[in-house]
Protein backbone atom coordinates (compact mmCIF):
# COMPACT_ATOMS: atom_id res chain seq x y z
CA UNK A 1 0.00 0.00 0.00
CA UNK A 2 1.27 3.34 -0.66
CA UNK A 3 0.11 6.66 0.60
CA UNK A 4 1.01 10.00 1.60
CA UNK A 5 0.00 11.64 5.05
CA UNK A 6 0.22 14.99 3.44
CA UNK A 7 -2.81 17.04 3.31
CA UNK A 8 -2.00 18.87 0.64
CA UNK A 9 0.23 16.46 -1.07
CA UNK A 10 0.00 13.24 -3.21
CA UNK A 11 -2.77 11.70 -2.59
CA UNK A 12 -3.60 7.77 -1.91
CA UNK A 13 -2.81 5.91 -4.71
CA UNK A 14 -3.63 2.54 -3.78
CA UNK A 15 -6.40 1.53 -1.67
CA UNK A 16 -7.65 3.60 1.45
CA UNK A 17 -6.28 2.11 4.85
CA UNK A 18 -9.67 0.27 6.32
CA UNK A 19 -10.63 2.34 9.47
CA UNK A 20 -11.04 0.86 12.50
CA UNK A 21 -13.67 2.71 14.32
CA UNK A 22 -16.76 0.40 15.12
CA UNK A 23 -20.43 1.46 14.09
CA UNK A 24 -21.75 2.07 17.62
CA UNK A 25 -25.11 2.80 17.08
CA UNK A 26 -27.80 2.42 14.51
CA UNK A 27 -27.63 4.91 12.06
CA UNK A 28 -29.63 6.11 9.44
CA UNK A 29 -27.30 5.46 5.91
CA UNK A 30 -26.35 8.19 4.11
CA UNK A 31 -25.00 9.75 0.74
CA UNK A 32 -23.10 11.70 -0.57
CA UNK A 33 -25.05 13.80 -3.69
CA UNK A 34 -22.77 15.48 -6.28
CA UNK A 35 -22.87 19.37 -6.63
CA UNK A 36 -21.07 20.35 -8.27
CA UNK A 37 -17.31 19.25 -9.86
CA UNK A 38 -14.41 20.58 -12.67
CA UNK A 39 -12.36 21.89 -9.73
CA UNK A 40 -8.45 21.60 -9.44
CA UNK A 41 -7.53 20.42 -5.63
CA UNK A 42 -10.24 22.21 -3.86
CA UNK A 43 -9.73 22.93 -0.31
CA UNK A 44 -13.01 24.56 0.59
CA UNK A 45 -16.12 25.26 0.33
CA UNK A 46 -17.81 28.53 1.88
CA UNK A 47 -20.94 30.09 1.70
CA UNK A 48 -21.70 33.34 0.79
CA UNK A 49 -23.70 35.43 3.44
CA UNK A 50 -25.59 37.59 0.66
CA UNK A 51 -26.75 35.09 -1.41
CA UNK A 52 -27.93 31.79 -0.02
CA UNK A 53 -28.03 30.38 -4.01
CA UNK A 54 -23.99 31.24 -3.44
CA UNK A 55 -21.02 29.64 -2.57
CA UNK A 56 -17.54 29.60 -3.53
CA UNK A 57 -14.65 26.87 -3.61
CA UNK A 58 -11.16 27.25 -2.87
CA UNK A 59 -8.65 25.81 -5.31
CA UNK A 60 -4.60 25.30 -4.16
CA UNK A 61 -3.43 27.13 -7.37
CA UNK A 62 -5.35 30.12 -5.77
CA UNK A 63 -8.74 30.50 -7.88
CA UNK A 64 -11.87 31.32 -6.02
CA UNK A 65 -14.30 29.43 -7.82
CA UNK A 66 -17.94 30.85 -7.94
CA UNK A 67 -21.35 28.36 -7.67
CA UNK A 68 -24.66 29.47 -8.25
CA UNK A 69 -27.31 27.46 -7.55
CA UNK A 70 -25.21 24.21 -7.99
CA UNK A 71 -23.66 25.50 -11.68
CA UNK A 72 -19.91 26.55 -11.67
CA UNK A 73 -19.44 29.91 -13.09
CA UNK A 74 -16.68 30.55 -15.76
CA UNK A 75 -15.53 33.53 -13.84
CA UNK A 76 -13.60 32.87 -10.65
CA UNK A 77 -14.28 35.11 -7.95
CA UNK A 78 -10.68 35.86 -7.17
CA UNK A 79 -7.58 34.84 -9.04
CA UNK A 80 -4.15 34.84 -6.91
CA UNK A 81 -2.51 32.29 -8.80
CA UNK A 82 0.06 35.20 -9.09
CA UNK A 83 0.70 35.15 -5.50
CA UNK A 84 0.65 32.23 -4.40
CA UNK A 85 3.35 29.34 -3.65
CA UNK A 86 1.56 25.92 -4.17
CA UNK A 87 4.44 23.42 -3.25
CA UNK A 88 4.15 20.46 -1.05
CA UNK A 89 1.16 22.22 1.93
CA UNK A 90 1.40 25.60 0.30
CA UNK A 91 -1.39 27.61 -1.41
CA UNK A 92 -4.99 29.10 -1.20
CA UNK A 93 -5.99 28.00 2.37
CA UNK A 94 -8.84 30.08 3.42
CA UNK A 95 -11.98 32.32 3.08
CA UNK A 96 -14.28 33.98 5.39
CA UNK A 97 -16.93 36.87 5.46
CA UNK A 98 -17.60 39.14 8.04
CA UNK A 99 -20.60 39.69 9.80
CA UNK A 100 -21.30 42.59 7.90
CA UNK A 101 -20.30 41.53 4.57
CA UNK A 102 -23.73 42.23 3.34
CA UNK A 103 -22.59 46.43 4.03
CA UNK A 104 -19.31 46.28 3.69
CA UNK A 105 -18.49 44.22 0.28
CA UNK A 106 -15.17 42.61 2.48
CA UNK A 107 -13.58 38.96 2.53
CA UNK A 108 -10.49 37.80 4.11
CA UNK A 109 -8.22 35.22 2.34
CA UNK A 110 -4.90 33.39 4.09
CA UNK A 111 -2.69 31.68 1.35
CA UNK A 112 1.23 31.15 1.68
CA UNK A 113 3.34 33.58 -0.80
CA UNK A 114 5.64 34.09 -3.68
CA UNK A 115 8.34 33.44 -3.35
CA UNK A 116 9.06 32.68 0.25
CA UNK A 117 5.84 30.76 0.93
CA UNK A 118 5.30 32.69 4.48
CA UNK A 119 1.41 33.00 5.23
CA UNK A 120 -0.59 36.35 4.47
CA UNK A 121 -4.27 36.71 5.75
CA UNK A 122 -5.56 39.94 3.46
CA UNK A 123 -8.62 41.71 3.15
CA UNK A 124 -10.38 42.42 -0.16
CA UNK A 125 -13.47 43.93 -1.14
CA UNK A 126 -16.01 43.14 -3.93
CA UNK A 127 -16.58 45.03 -7.18
CA UNK A 128 -19.51 43.26 -8.03
CA UNK A 129 -22.20 40.83 -6.00
CA UNK A 130 -19.76 37.53 -7.40
CA UNK A 131 -16.50 39.37 -8.39
CA UNK A 132 -13.72 40.27 -6.02
CA UNK A 133 -11.96 43.02 -6.13
CA UNK A 134 -7.93 42.21 -6.63
CA UNK A 135 -6.99 45.72 -6.37
CA UNK A 136 -8.73 46.01 -2.77
CA UNK A 137 -5.74 43.58 -1.48
CA UNK A 138 -4.72 44.67 2.38
CA UNK A 139 -2.19 42.64 4.22
CA UNK A 140 -2.86 42.30 7.96
CA UNK A 141 0.15 43.73 9.82
CA UNK A 142 0.82 41.66 12.62
CA UNK A 143 2.47 42.65 15.58
CA UNK A 144 5.64 41.46 14.55
CA UNK A 145 5.87 45.03 12.22
CA UNK A 146 5.64 42.53 9.26
CA UNK A 147 2.76 41.81 6.79
CA UNK A 148 3.26 37.92 6.76
CA UNK A 149 3.47 35.63 9.38
CA UNK A 150 6.85 33.87 8.51
CA UNK A 151 6.87 30.31 8.22
CA UNK A 152 9.58 27.62 8.80
CA UNK A 153 9.15 25.40 6.01
CA UNK A 154 6.37 23.94 3.10
CA UNK A 155 4.02 21.82 5.74
CA UNK A 156 1.85 22.85 8.72
CA UNK A 157 0.56 26.13 7.55
CA UNK A 158 -3.03 25.98 9.06
CA UNK A 159 -4.45 28.28 7.15
CA UNK A 160 -8.37 28.14 8.64
CA UNK A 161 -10.55 31.41 8.66
CA UNK A 162 -13.96 31.85 10.63
CA UNK A 163 -15.41 34.70 12.28
CA UNK A 164 -16.83 33.56 16.00
CA UNK A 165 -20.20 34.65 17.25
CA UNK A 166 -18.12 37.21 18.97
CA UNK A 167 -17.77 39.14 15.65
CA UNK A 168 -13.97 38.37 15.53
CA UNK A 169 -11.38 36.78 12.97
CA UNK A 170 -9.82 33.42 14.31
CA UNK A 171 -6.96 31.92 12.02
CA UNK A 172 -5.56 28.38 12.77
CA UNK A 173 -1.59 28.18 12.23
CA UNK A 174 0.14 24.97 12.33
CA UNK A 175 3.36 24.90 13.73
CA UNK A 176 5.68 26.08 10.94
CA UNK A 177 6.16 22.77 9.83
CA UNK A 178 8.86 19.92 9.56
CA UNK A 179 8.05 17.23 11.87
CA UNK A 180 8.60 17.24 15.74
CA UNK A 181 8.15 20.89 15.61
CA UNK A 182 12.23 21.27 15.17
CA UNK A 183 12.26 24.48 15.95
CA UNK A 184 9.50 24.91 19.42
CA UNK A 185 7.00 27.19 17.72
CA UNK A 186 4.07 25.87 19.29
CA UNK A 187 4.68 26.12 23.15
CA UNK A 188 6.31 29.52 22.31
CA UNK A 189 4.50 32.57 23.23
CA UNK A 190 6.63 34.73 21.18
CA UNK A 191 6.03 33.08 17.82
CA UNK A 192 2.40 33.25 15.59
CA UNK A 193 2.98 29.33 15.02
CA UNK A 194 1.16 26.71 16.74
CA UNK A 195 -1.45 28.59 17.99
CA UNK A 196 -4.94 30.08 17.32
CA UNK A 197 -4.95 33.32 16.91
CA UNK A 198 -8.28 36.11 17.13
CA UNK A 199 -8.28 39.72 15.66
CA UNK A 200 -10.95 42.47 15.23
CA UNK A 201 -10.88 43.33 11.55
CA UNK A 202 -13.84 46.02 12.03
CA UNK A 203 -11.63 49.04 11.58
CA UNK A 204 -11.72 51.46 8.89
CA UNK A 205 -10.30 50.90 5.57
CA UNK A 206 -7.28 53.54 6.09
CA UNK A 207 -6.58 51.83 9.50
CA UNK A 208 -2.40 50.71 9.25
CA UNK A 209 -2.68 47.48 10.62
CA UNK A 210 -5.67 46.29 9.47
CA UNK A 211 -6.95 45.15 12.54
CA UNK A 212 -6.79 45.84 16.28
CA UNK A 213 -6.50 43.24 19.31
CA UNK A 214 -9.30 42.60 21.59
CA UNK A 215 -8.88 43.50 24.98
CA UNK A 216 -10.33 40.32 25.97
CA UNK A 217 -8.09 38.30 24.18
CA UNK A 218 -6.33 36.20 26.98
CA UNK A 219 -2.43 36.99 26.66
CA UNK A 220 -2.72 40.61 26.14
CA UNK A 221 -1.25 41.69 29.56
CA UNK A 222 1.55 39.62 29.46
CA UNK A 223 4.51 40.81 27.44
CA UNK A 224 5.99 37.21 26.69
CA UNK A 225 2.98 36.21 24.17
CA UNK A 226 2.03 38.05 21.06
CA UNK A 227 -1.41 39.80 21.65
CA UNK A 228 -3.39 38.25 18.91
CA UNK A 229 -2.67 34.93 20.27
CA UNK A 230 -5.88 33.16 22.08
CA UNK A 231 -4.65 29.51 22.41
CA UNK A 232 -1.18 27.49 22.06
CA UNK A 233 0.29 24.16 21.44
CA UNK A 234 -1.45 23.12 17.97
CA UNK A 235 0.17 21.31 15.53
CA UNK A 236 -1.21 21.47 12.41
CA UNK A 237 -5.55 22.61 12.92
CA UNK A 238 -6.70 21.67 9.64
CA UNK A 239 -10.03 23.11 9.84
CA UNK A 240 -11.97 24.67 12.74
CA UNK A 241 -15.41 25.47 12.66
CA UNK A 242 -18.30 27.33 15.29
CA UNK A 243 -21.54 25.40 16.24
CA UNK A 244 -23.01 28.69 15.60
CA UNK A 245 -25.79 27.46 13.00
CA UNK A 246 -29.45 27.21 14.05
CA UNK A 247 -31.73 25.29 17.11
CA UNK A 248 -29.15 24.46 19.90
CA UNK A 249 -25.95 25.80 18.92
CA UNK A 250 -23.72 26.52 21.77
CA UNK A 251 -21.17 28.80 19.60
CA UNK A 252 -18.36 26.24 20.66
CA UNK A 253 -15.12 26.03 18.37
CA UNK A 254 -14.31 23.15 17.14
CA UNK A 255 -11.29 22.31 15.71
CA UNK A 256 -9.40 19.01 13.57
CA UNK A 257 -5.84 18.77 14.77
CA UNK A 258 -3.69 16.94 12.38
CA UNK A 259 -1.12 14.03 14.66
CA UNK A 260 2.58 13.38 13.83
CA UNK A 261 2.84 9.77 14.14
CA UNK A 262 0.54 8.48 16.27
CA UNK A 263 -2.66 10.40 17.10
CA UNK A 264 -5.27 12.32 15.02
CA UNK A 265 -7.74 14.77 17.63
CA UNK A 266 -10.94 17.11 17.89
CA UNK A 267 -10.11 19.80 20.17
CA UNK A 268 -13.86 21.46 21.87
CA UNK A 269 -13.47 24.86 23.30
CA UNK A 270 -16.56 26.35 24.76
CA UNK A 271 -17.62 30.18 23.53
CA UNK A 272 -15.19 33.03 24.87
CA UNK A 273 -12.41 30.77 26.78
CA UNK A 274 -9.61 31.07 24.93
CA UNK A 275 -6.19 30.87 26.70
CA UNK A 276 -5.94 27.23 26.41
CA UNK A 277 -2.85 25.33 25.24
CA UNK A 278 -3.09 21.91 23.58
CA UNK A 279 -0.44 20.68 24.55
CA UNK A 280 1.69 20.32 20.98
CA UNK A 281 4.88 19.28 20.83
CA UNK A 282 5.10 17.95 24.61
CA UNK A 283 1.65 15.98 23.93
CA UNK A 284 -0.04 14.05 21.16
CA UNK A 285 -3.45 14.06 21.50
CA UNK A 286 -3.28 13.38 25.01
CA UNK A 287 -0.03 11.19 24.90
CA UNK A 288 3.60 12.14 25.71
CA UNK A 289 5.30 12.96 22.23
CA UNK A 290 7.81 10.16 21.22
CA UNK A 291 10.51 11.26 21.10
CA UNK A 292 10.61 14.12 22.77
CA UNK A 293 12.84 14.39 25.93
CA UNK A 294 12.75 16.79 28.53
CA UNK A 295 10.34 19.32 27.06
CA UNK A 296 7.95 21.06 29.24
CA UNK A 297 4.89 23.29 28.49
CA UNK A 298 4.65 26.69 28.71
CA UNK A 299 2.00 26.84 30.81
CA UNK A 300 -0.51 24.26 32.31
CA UNK A 301 -2.76 22.36 32.70
CA UNK A 302 -2.71 21.40 29.43
CA UNK A 303 -6.20 20.73 27.73
CA UNK A 304 -7.42 17.32 26.56
CA UNK A 305 -8.89 16.40 23.07
CA UNK A 306 -12.10 15.80 23.70
CA UNK A 307 -11.68 12.78 21.02
CA UNK A 308 -8.58 11.19 19.04
CA UNK A 309 -8.09 7.96 17.36
CA UNK A 310 -4.68 6.57 16.39
CA UNK A 311 -2.87 5.56 13.06
CA UNK A 312 -4.35 2.28 13.22
CA UNK A 313 -7.36 3.98 12.36
CA UNK A 314 -6.70 7.24 9.81
CA UNK A 315 -3.54 9.03 9.51
CA UNK A 316 -4.69 13.16 8.94
CA UNK A 317 -7.89 14.19 10.49
CA UNK A 318 -10.23 16.99 8.16
CA UNK A 319 -12.03 19.08 11.37
CA UNK A 320 -15.85 19.63 10.01
CA UNK A 321 -19.06 21.10 11.18
CA UNK A 322 -21.79 20.36 14.30
CA UNK A 323 -24.48 19.78 12.04
CA UNK A 324 -28.13 21.54 12.85
CA UNK A 325 -29.73 21.35 9.28
CA UNK A 326 -33.11 20.16 8.57
CA UNK A 327 -33.10 17.05 5.82
CA UNK A 328 -30.79 14.72 8.19
CA UNK A 329 -33.20 15.13 11.75
CA UNK A 330 -31.94 12.11 13.32
CA UNK A 331 -28.31 13.08 12.73
CA UNK A 332 -28.94 16.41 14.58
CA UNK A 333 -26.73 17.93 16.97
CA UNK A 334 -23.67 15.87 15.81
CA UNK A 335 -19.98 16.76 14.99
CA UNK A 336 -19.01 15.20 11.11
CA UNK A 337 -15.42 15.04 10.36
CA UNK A 338 -13.28 12.78 8.45
CA UNK A 339 -9.74 11.76 7.68
CA UNK A 340 -8.25 12.61 4.73
CA UNK A 341 -5.72 9.20 4.14
CA UNK A 342 -8.03 6.70 4.91
CA UNK A 343 -11.17 8.26 3.15
CA UNK A 344 -13.61 8.16 5.61
CA UNK A 345 -16.20 10.13 6.78
CA UNK A 346 -17.38 10.11 10.41
CA UNK A 347 -19.75 11.55 13.03
CA UNK A 348 -20.05 11.90 16.45
CA UNK A 349 -22.22 12.29 19.12
CA UNK A 350 -21.84 15.68 21.13
CA UNK A 351 -22.96 16.39 25.07
CA UNK A 352 -22.47 19.54 26.76
CA UNK A 353 -22.30 19.69 30.55
CA UNK A 354 -24.84 22.96 31.08
CA UNK A 355 -22.35 24.01 33.79
CA UNK A 356 -19.21 23.46 32.98
CA UNK A 357 -20.00 23.82 28.63
CA UNK A 358 -16.92 21.42 28.14
CA UNK A 359 -18.44 18.41 25.75
CA UNK A 360 -18.01 15.03 25.90
CA UNK A 361 -17.70 12.48 22.62
CA UNK A 362 -19.06 9.57 22.29
CA UNK A 363 -21.33 7.34 19.92
CA UNK A 364 -18.84 7.71 16.80
CA UNK A 365 -20.14 6.63 13.48
CA UNK A 366 -18.44 5.73 10.22
CA UNK A 367 -20.70 6.82 7.46
CA UNK A 368 -18.24 5.43 4.72
CA UNK A 369 -19.90 2.04 4.23
CA UNK A 370 -23.08 3.48 3.10
CA UNK A 371 -21.61 5.53 0.49
CA UNK A 372 -22.30 4.50 -3.28
CA UNK A 373 -19.12 2.57 -4.50
CA UNK A 374 -18.62 5.38 -7.09
CA UNK A 375 -17.95 8.27 -5.02
CA UNK A 376 -15.63 6.23 -2.73
CA UNK A 377 -11.96 6.24 -2.17
CA UNK A 378 -12.83 10.11 -1.15
CA UNK A 379 -9.65 12.31 0.03
CA UNK A 380 -11.35 15.05 2.27
CA UNK A 381 -10.01 18.12 1.70
CA UNK A 382 -12.85 19.75 3.83
CA UNK A 383 -16.30 20.47 4.84
CA UNK A 384 -18.80 23.10 4.57
CA UNK A 385 -22.17 24.37 5.07
CA UNK A 386 -24.82 26.28 2.71
CA UNK A 387 -27.25 28.94 4.01
CA UNK A 388 -29.73 26.18 5.13
CA UNK A 389 -27.28 24.41 7.39
CA UNK A 390 -26.49 21.13 5.01
CA UNK A 391 -22.92 19.63 5.26
CA UNK A 392 -21.00 19.75 2.02
CA UNK A 393 -17.84 17.36 1.62
CA UNK A 394 -15.10 18.68 -0.69
CA UNK A 395 -13.56 15.64 -2.35
CA UNK A 396 -9.50 16.99 -3.18
CA UNK A 397 -8.84 13.96 -5.71
CA UNK A 398 -11.66 13.60 -7.84
CA UNK A 399 -11.93 17.99 -7.58
CA UNK A 400 -15.85 17.90 -6.85
CA UNK A 401 -18.20 18.67 -3.74
CA UNK A 402 -20.66 16.98 -2.74
CA UNK A 403 -23.94 17.23 -0.14
CA UNK A 404 -24.46 14.49 2.44
CA UNK A 405 -27.79 13.27 2.44
CA UNK A 406 -29.67 10.54 4.22
CA UNK A 407 -30.06 7.88 1.78
CA UNK A 408 -33.71 6.24 1.16
CA UNK A 409 -34.42 2.73 1.08
CA UNK A 410 -35.03 0.84 -1.96
CA UNK A 411 -38.60 -0.54 -2.52
CA UNK A 412 -38.63 -3.98 -2.33
CA UNK A 413 -39.28 -5.56 -6.09
CA UNK A 414 -40.23 -8.94 -4.87
CA UNK A 415 -43.54 -7.73 -3.54
CA UNK A 416 -46.59 -8.44 -4.97
CA UNK A 417 -49.34 -6.02 -4.16
CA UNK A 418 -52.84 -8.03 -3.40
CA UNK A 419 -56.24 -5.38 -4.06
Amino acid sequence: MVHTRSLLGLVTVAAAIGAGVPVMSAAPPLKLVPYATGFTAPLGFVQDPTDPQVQFVLEKNGLIRTIVAGVVQPTPFLDLTAQVTTDSERGLLGLAFPPDAATSGRFYVNYTDRPLGNTVVARYTRSAPRIGNPASRFPMVWSTGEAFIRQDFANHNGGCLAFGSDGFLYIGMGDGGSGNDPNRRAQNPSSLLGKMLRIDVNVPATHPTGFVVPATNPFVADGRYRPEIWDIGLRNPWRFSFDSFGSGATNALIVGDVGQNNWEEVDYEPAATGGRNYGWVVREGANPTPGIAGETPFFTPMTDPVYQYDHGVGQSITGGYMYRGASMAALRGRYFFADFVTGRVYSAGVTVNPSTREAVISDVIDHTPSFDTATRPLNVSSFGIDAAGEIYVVDYSRGAVLRLAQARPSAPTNVRIIR
